[in-house]
């Protein structure tokens, strides 16, 4: 009796073993393991949508850089051509003060050339008094009149 009364308790109590174990052990423990697993899950999407976003990030960092890349060359474009009109323009700036000054210097010899003729002028009529002073002084004679206007010219 002894060993079927054993066996009868060890039933019994395991059957209150597992009553007491699905009551209360088996139902957190099913609990905890389904929040660990729905806390993993989450886990994962959410790094899967940290990549998706960092791939978005760089596709986005990418476009950024060839925008500024095209907007680099664009003012660069824009500086070489308002540089290459600033040098026309000083080209052509430079030609209109050289034809400027070539105009006044024009201007300065022809007036000192103006001068030089008036001085001579001055200076033939000079002559010419001096010369007639000197025919007058002496005999009008056809070889004497000759000889002085050759010294004459000569002086010219």
């Amino acid at each position: 009796m002894n060993l079927n009364l054993t066996l009868a308790f060890q039933v019994l109590f395991f059957i209150v073993f597992v009553w007491f174990s699905k009551k209360f052990v088996w139902v957190p423990i099913m609990g905890a393991l389904n929040e660990r697993k729905t806390r993993i899950a989450d886990a994962l999407a959410a790094a899967e949508k940290g990549q998706m976003a960092e791939q978005e990030g760089r596709d986005q960092a990418i476009q950024v850089i060839s925008e500024a890349k095209t907007q680099a060359s664009e003012i660069i474009g824009k500086a070489e051509r308002h540089g290459a009109r600033l040098v026309e323009e000083a080209k052509s700036d430079a030609k209109e003060e050289g034809a400027r000054i070539m105009a006044a210097t024009q201007a300065e010899i022809q007036t000192e050339i103006n001068k030089a003729k008036e001085s001579l002028r001055s200076q033939v009529s000079e002559l010419a008094v001096a010369g007639a002073q000197q025919i007058l002084r002496r005999e009008i004679d056809g070889k004497t009149h000759a000889r002085l206007l050759d010294e004459l010219a000569a002086k010219l």
